[in-house]
């Protein structure tokens, strides 16, 4: 087949390689879509191979794929939504499978016509110790003036003024952090004692309504689900409190309930803070069973009250703010993201301090570990704000810890998120985006993870797929009020929409971060505000 020649070229996917991916994405549990869907993709991707992609346009694709005859494209917008769903399918498929996928397959928006380029060529299957653990010596971190070079080459392309802004930034930074020595001897780390415990209560609803106690029973399953997938947290489910852990011993409790109009369920939920019965939490969220299935119902509230209570910066880490002398892991939690908040030298002295002490108490508590090592990275990318010079060790340290902690939980998604950082500022992007992408698999709804995972991305060149995952954040309300504003001005920068650019940019935290000011002076150079 002639038209087979223009994807067997050396800078191009074969066709054989296009199939093998369009068979793996078919399969995976990842791609999670109905059958058309499938259909759909499968045919574009054979007609493009084939081709004969100048035939794929909405008449098409809606006769032959759906099986429509006399297919108005004009008055029916069923291709343009089940593209929309497979170019979204797509985009999860590949944030879960990380950045080793052979090839990547996209459908640009404005047409039908896919297109195939080289992934990173690096088998992903799962989080191997060998492979994304691998400890960091001395002499893999790049001399100073090489490491500052590579940094520059590879993650930014842009605007003159925009490079040069941010390659001085990085190499400043990284002559300040030249690794001198390993932290010193301790013990490992795995889950704690005395985290935040949360009981569940099964949703109520009118005694007399059976389909909401299908409802009630299915949403209580699945916020059990997706709390569970927060590590600082310690989830007690109705089934469990029968059996002598009653609401009464946890920290907080859960509770929800149902009521419907027709096809409409608002479920009303708070959380009970249960030693004094105050709610520290209330909301609803209505349901639509005329556009979705109960189940998918069921599963999206659950995903929201899972993100609003559990996430970092969250409900759970912000309704408490004392801290004793008890050093438990839930009260190190809230010293972690009070310090991280405030962003102060004194608030850092707190929360290492609390950190550490948990350590030598409880020498398994991975989560609390992973902290320990995302402050140090703290004192080397935030030195101006602490107002203290970046210590010479501190990547060395945040990786020391990163990977013992990760010896002991590699499915701790907090414990991803240290490594893909200590990873990262170590000049080793590959395995940081492949700590990310675990990370983010382990738990799409840690808006922090996804926030940082989504920097990571953005900044090695994968815009559109990091700029997704910033957003999401932002809009989740993930980290510090300011800190993922500065993504997005560099989104919208990136993209070309300066005025936005400029808007974002200015809601960040210039403070935070010098990067902040840089980000800002490029943009403003970049529309001539001279």
């Amino acid at each position: 087949m002639e038209s087979v020649t223009f994807y067997e070229e050396i800078d191009l996917p074969r066709t054989d390689d296009v199939i093998a991916q369009l068979e793996r994405i078919l399969t995976s549990e990842s791609f999670n879509l109905p059958d058309r869907a499938k259909r759909f993709l499968r045919y574009v991707v054979t007609e493009t191979l084939e081709g004969r992609s100048h035939y794929l346009k909405a008449y098409t694709i809606g006769t032959t794929v759906f099986g429509r005859r006399n297919f108005d494209a004009q008055s029916d917008p069923a291709v343009r939504i089940e593209a929309g769903r497979i170019r979204r399918g797509l985009e999860h498929y590949y944030l879960v499978s990380g950045p080793g996928e052979p090839v990547v397959i996209t459908i640009p928006k404005g047409g039908y016509v896919p297109t195939f380029e080289w992934g990173m060529k690096k088998p992903f299957a799962s989080v191997k110790a060998e492979a994304v653990f691998a400890p960091i010596s001395p002499a893999e971190i790049l001399p100073v003036h090489s490491a500052a070079q590579r940094v520059s080459d590879t993650f930014w392309s842009a605007p003159t003024l925009f490079t040069a802004g941010l390659s001085l930034f990085f190499a400043t930074v990284i002559l300040a952090t030249v690794v001198q020595s390993f932290f010193h001897e301790t013990a490992p780390l795995n889950f704690g004692e005395g985290r935040a415990t949360i009981a569940v209560e099964t949703f109520g609803y009118p005694s007399d309504d059976k389909k909401l106690q299908s409802i009630a029973q299915g949403t209580t399953a699945e916020v059990v689900a997706n709390l569970v997938k927060f590590n600082e947290i310690l989830v007690i489910a109705p089934a469990d409190q029968s059996d002598g852990q009653q609401p009464s011993d946890a920290r907080y409790s859960l509770e929800g309930t149902l009521r419907n109009h027709e096809d409409k369920v608002r479920s009303g939920i708070r959380l009970v803070r249960q030693s004094d019965r105050a709610v520290v939490w209330a909301t609803s969220y209505d349901m639509d069973l005329t556009i979705q299935t109960a189940l998918e119902a069921e599963s999206e509230v659950a995903e929201k009250i899972a993100t609003a209570v559990a996430r970092p910066f969250g409900v759970i880490f912000s309704s408490d703010t004392s801290v004793s002398a008890g050093w438990e892991a839930y009260e190190c939690a809230l010293a972690y993201y009070s310090y991280r908040r405030a962003m102060t030298a004194s608030a850092l002295t707190t929360a290492q301090g609390c950190l550490i002490a948990l350590g030598q108490s409880n020498p398994k508590d991975a989560t609390s570990m992973a902290l320990l090592s995302l402050t140090q990275i703290d004192q080397v990318r935030f030195a101006e704000k602490l107002g203290s010079p970046a210590p010479t060790d501190g990547l060395a340290k945040a990786a020391e810890l990163a990977q013992r902690a990760a010896m002991i939980d590699p499915q701790n998604a907090r414990v991803l998120q240290a490594l893909m950082l200590s990873y990262f500022f170590n000049n080793n992007v590959a395995a940081a985006l492949d700590a990310g992408a675990a990370a983010y698999a382990l738990n799409p709804n840690d808006t922090e993870v996804a926030g940082e995972y989504g920097l990571r991305l953005a900044f090695s060149g994968r815009w559109e797929t990091g700029c997704e995952l910033v957003s999401k954040a932002v809009n989740d309300g993930g980290g510090p009020t300011g800190y993922y504003e500065v993504g997005m001005a560099l989104c919208a920068f990136m993209r070309g929409d300066l005025q936005a650019a400029e808007l974002w940019s200015r809601m960040s935290d210039l403070s935070y971060n010098p990067m902040h000011r840089v980000v800002l002076a490029a943009i403003l150079g970049a529309s001539g505000k001279t």
